[in-house]
């Protein structure tokens, strides 16, 4: 079944009155007094003043009010008002989502075709506006619940007219810009939400190699034996519990008069299946760990938007994917592995298994070149407990290097909040027999993780971004089905797109 489609999302600089779809979206913030839209209560037969006057429709934030218009010489057939909240508070994060919780209840009420109407902001100029408006449309035509058979899933949207009255031509460069951003992040949704019967690591590898050439970009897959000559035993200690064997995809995107420097390092965490290994999660949500991959999907989704909206960049993407499976021949705590770099590690928890291949995959980033490093992972339970499920843990160094990304997920609307990496939490991570041990124990366990991943980083700007708590939505709101999100895809599109700020950046 189709998981997502892309609506064609176009530009229009007609007037409200003279959008012709089914639907017209109007947004209205609280105590708005509607100045620029004196014909709309009349359009719709006095149902407008009628609802604010008994207080249906406040403008409260995703409210909405559904009413026939097509009169006075409005042409859409019905209007919707979507509440934006007050008008000081307004964002673009909240414009996408405001955008999603539209499109969504008009694919429930059967709506094919639809408009949503630009009304100037002071905080919002009309290119982020454009933006943020086809983002969230194409984020709305998802349909998580892909394996059911009952034929009741809602009709996509097939078309959605952005309407900028005075516009000009300007604003459809930045449509496409958000049209593509949703798309990849549907993309990354759709993997992230697949069971792990169907998305081994093999799959994985053969549907991101399709996605990413279709894109333009160069592909390369590392089997098991291009892996251990390579010395990653890291990845291949965390694969010896399955029998499916591990795989490495390695992306580049190498745009035509781009300088050799930088080059962007994408790495993101691919663990198909985590059962915890013999350190074995409990069963209870253990299903969810088929969403493991989500830093892989984040950053393969997000450098197929780079490839297709010509990001000015070198990029080298890295992901490291196997299953983390308990067997006779799983790794056990207290085994030692040796890194490709030469590092060695004692396992002291089969459950910390994330950050391993993590370490190898950062190192062969670096060897295919990468001067900027960001790594992507559903990595730990701590970040939850710190951060909760709305915002992603950023670490990293220098802390110029962690502004530019939180910028990125800023104007993204990816939540995110820096964290610390006090040297003295090492401290936790010592080993009696190797190197460094793979965990620190319960206490700042985001922050021993990240400072793990960062023994492979080097001397190099580095980030780690821990989307424990934000690649899922454990329930339904009006602008997010429940089910994988997406994060960080369009965080790290919007990283690259920005290179000319941050390129000399060391």
């Amino acid at each position: 079944m189709t998981v997502h489609t892309v609506p064609a999302v176009t530009f229009s600089t007609a007037s409200a009155p003279e959008s012709s779809s089914e639907l017209l979206v109007i947004p209205v913030f609280e105590q708005d007094e509607l100045k620029d839209l004196a014909g709309l209560d009349n359009a719709t037969g006095g149902e407008v003043g009628r609802a604010r006057g008994r207080g249906e429709f406040r403008g409260r934030l995703y409210e909405l009010f559904f009413t026939p218009a097509g009169r006075d010489g409005w042409r859409a057939a019905r209007v919707v008002l979507a509440g934006a909240g007050p008008r000081k508070e307004f964002t673009t994060e909240r414009l996408r989502r405001l955008a999603t919780t539209a499109v969504l209840a008009a694919r429930q009420r059967r709506v094919l075709r639809i408009s949503l109407l630009h009304r100037a902001h002071e905080g919002v100029d009309a290119h982020a506006f454009a933006q943020a408006m086809a983002e969230g449309i194409v984020l709305a035509n998802f349909n998580g619940a892909s394996y059911k058979t009952n034929g009741d899933a809602l009709p996509w949207l097939e078309s959605a007219e952005l309407v900028f009255s005075g516009g000009d031509k300007s604003i459809e460069r930045f449509v496409e810009r958000g049209r593509v951003l949703g798309e990849c992040s549907n993309l990354a949704r759709e993997l992230a939400n697949e069971p792990s019967n169907a998305l081994t690591p093999r799959v994985f590898a053969d549907r991101a190699a399709a996605l990413a050439e279709a894109a333009g970009l160069n592909v390369e897959i590392l089997n098991e034996t291009q892996i251990e000559k390579l010395g990653m035993g890291l990845l291949l200690g965390v694969a010896k519990g399955s029998i499916e064997p591990p795989r490495v995809i390695v992306l580049r995107h190498e745009p035509k008069g781009a300088p050799k420097s930088p080059v962007l390092g994408l790495i993101g965490k691919g663990i198909t299946f985590d059962t915890g290994g013999i350190s074995i999660k409990p069963a209870e949500n253990m299903d969810r760990m088929k969403d493991d991959m989500a830093g892989g999907a984040a950053v393969l989704g997000a450098t197929i938007a780079a490839a297709r909206l010509g990001a000015p960049v070198r990029m080298v993407t890295i992901i490291p994917t196997t299953e983390n499976m308990p067997s006779g021949t799983a790794i056990k705590p207290g085994d030692v592995l040796r890194s490709a770099e030469g590092k060695t590690v004692e396992v002291l928890n089969t459950d910390a298994e994330g950050r391993l291949i993590l370490g190898d995959g950062l190192w062969y980033a670096k060897q295919l070149g990468a001067t900027h490093l960001v790594d992507v992972a559903t990595l730990t339970g701590a970040c939850i407990v710190a951060l909760g499920k709305s915002t992603s843990g950023l670490f990293g160094t220098p802390d110029a290097w962690v502004e530019t990304v939180e910028r990125a997920s800023e104007r993204a609307g990816d939540r995110s909040w820096p964290m610390p990496l006090y040297p003295d939490y090492f401290e936790q991570l010592k080993s009696e027999i190797a190197d460094f041990s793979n965990t620190g124990g319960r206490p700042a366990g985001a922050i021993t993780a990240a400072l793990f991943i960062k023994e492979f980083a080097g001397d190099l700007p580095w980030v780690h971004i821990d989307i424990a708590g934000t690649a899922w939505a454990d329930e339904t709101k009006p602008y997010q089905t429940k089910g994988a999100t997406g994060v960080a895809v369009r965080t790290l599109a919007e990283l690259a797109l920005d290179a000319e700020r941050w390129r000399d950046l060391r």
